[in-house]
């Protein structure tokens, strides 16, 4: 068993991080997740900075941002927001002479989370391998699948959201009853889709994604006519009323908004996978 109070002696909101993963196992194993992702985050992050990217800077800052807030790790979460919202308004210089503090909040977190996954509960530590992006070991681990590797016999649903906590979360839910697929931008969306559309019962569609956001996915599924073979549900963080107008502008039949509990993605799921039954 964990050592708790490692987390809690450094002001982790573990009580937050349980309201939406439930309980501890799953809180242990998207931790793990977060850990081993945080590399490969941190990389991008400062790539789109010094590119002077705000547009993908602020989304990655956002799903940090996210990440951060379902763990308990309520500092970084709140510095993450603060690049956010100065990214999204273009102030390049706010990124610049803060960055360094955003960092050092990270790597502040990144090294409490790693203490605490390393203990067992005794007060001294157990050494574990925190798995890399590429392994499979949990099973909620998410299942990230190029179109090419996707082979279905039954149907499935795709979810699509940036942060992985969210996509592990949803896969955890639903592990056992549907294939679950992930993509973490819309281009893997439309990539997988193109490929298995009519293995495809439902789409989770965060909003705001790097690469190809979510609105472009419904625009795509707009001029392909595609929202009568695979009904869509959104996914969303935001508080923008435009936002969330424009996006039921298309024929989505749902939203899930951040945070959300597993009986909510339960009901969203269920109510998108038969909206094409009940109308056939």
């Amino acid at each position: 068993m964990k050592d708790m109070k490692i987390l809690t002696m450094h002001g982790v909101d573990v009580e937050k991080g349980l309201e939406l993963l439930g309980d501890m196992e799953m809180y242990n194993s998207i931790l793990n997740d977060f850990l081993s992702g945080y590399q490969d985050r941190m990389e991008r992050i400062e790539e789109y900075k010094n590119a002077s990217d705000m547009q993908n800077y602020a989304i990655e800052v956002h799903s940090l941002k996210s990440d951060s807030k379902y763990l308990g790790f309520m500092k970084l979460a709140d510095l993450a927001y603060q690049h956010e919202m100065n990214s999204k308004a273009g102030d390049i210089t706010f990124v610049i002479n803060n960055y360094q503090a955003l960092i050092i909040e990270a790597n502040k977190t990144y090294n409490i989370a790693k203490e605490y996954m390393e203990s067992d509960g005794s007060g001294s530590s157990s050494v574990i391998n925190i798995p890399n992006n590429n392994q499979s070991d949990s099973a909620t681990q998410v299942r990230m699948i190029s179109p090419e590797e996707v082979s279905l016999s039954t149907k499935a649903i795709l979810v699509a959201d940036d942060s992985s906590i969210i996509r592990n979360f949803i896969n955890d839910i639903f592990n056992g009853k549907y294939d679950v697929l992930m993509a973490s931008n819309g281009r893997e969306v439309i990539n997988i889709v193109s490929s298995n559309k009519n293995q495809i019962a439902a789409l989770l569609l965060d909003l705001n994604m790097p690469d190809m956001n979510g609105f472009e996915v419904l625009e795509y599924f707009k001029e392909n006519n595609l929202f009568s073979e695979i009904p869509v549900s959104i996914i969303s963080g935001v508080n923008d009323k435009d936002s969330i107008n424009k996006a039921f502008e298309y024929p989505v039949v749902d939203m899930l908004n951040k945070p959300f509990t597993r009986d909510n993605v339960k009901l969203v799921v269920e109510k998108t996978v038969s909206f094409n039954q009940q109308i056939s």
